[in-house]
């Protein structure tokens, strides 16, 4: 049984999913794409459990919860591919192409994030409303502030893995790849994402064919993510 097959999707606490994210990480060599991903994962993770220890959090337990429900997306998708299914096709192209020669470790990152950030954050607000009982408009404030930890994200992403400036010119193909992608707008569309998937809940046939759509385009963004660049 390999590692990611003994990665249960995490509890109820942040820092249990720290621990899946530290067990994911003793079980994969590190050049793995799926790995760069996830060390960058977990560095944020543990911030957002200091944070929630700070007082950073108006509603600690409530960001927590989102916390929690957006990280289960990801570690479903390891423990799918450890047991040799087929995760969501968001995070497929990741998965499959996690050795390909001439990918960057930074794309790797991109391709994480993009998938988390651009499906998973907005079955994650659904997820979390429903396990509260509460419209999408109660947990604005904290999709916000998580917004917050997650743009440390992407700054550690760009300090640990962009080459440095000496070695990144202009006409580097990766200049313009990372130019096309933006945190921002991302997480501005899984909020509107989120809000359709809550509105068409009572339409599950529909709701169902929209996720899927979701899951579908954010797996084709991957893959155009993931091409050789060297």
């Amino acid at each position: 049984m390999t590692t990611s097959e003994r990665v249960a999707p995490a509890a109820g606490r942040v820092a249990d999913v720290v621990a899946s994210l530290r067990t994911v990480a003793a079980g994969l060599p590190p050049r793995d794409g799926v790995a760069v991903f996830n060390r960058v994962y977990l560095s944020v993770t543990e911030e957002l459990a200091r944070r929630l220890d700070g007082g950073f959090f108006p509603d600690p337990e409530r960001t927590e919860r989102l916390g929690v429900c957006f990280a289960r997306r990801y570690l479903l998708a390891v423990a799918a591919d450890g047991a040799g299914r087929r995760p969501p096709a968001c995070w497929r192209p990741l998965f499959e192409l996690r050795r390909r020669r001439g990918v960057r470790p930074v794309q790797f990152a991109l391709a994480g994030i993009n998938a988390h950030i651009g499906h998973d954050l907005a079955l994650a607000v659904v997820d979390t409303c429903t396990e509260l009982g509460v419209e999408p408009g109660a947990v604005e404030r904290d999709f916000e502030r998580v917004g917050e930890v997650l743009a440390a994200l992407e700054e550690r992403v760009r300090e640990e893995l962009m080459p440095g400036p000496d070695l990144l010119e202009l006409a580097d193909p990766l200049t313009h790849l990372l130019g096309c992608w933006s945190l921002e707008r991302a997480r501005e569309a899984a909020w509107s994402a989120a809000g359709i998937l809550w509105r068409l809940r009572e339409l599950p046939a529909v709701c169902e064919e929209f996720a899927q759509r979701l899951d579908a385009g954010t797996g084709l963004v991957n893959r155009c993510l993931l091409v050789p660049l060297t």
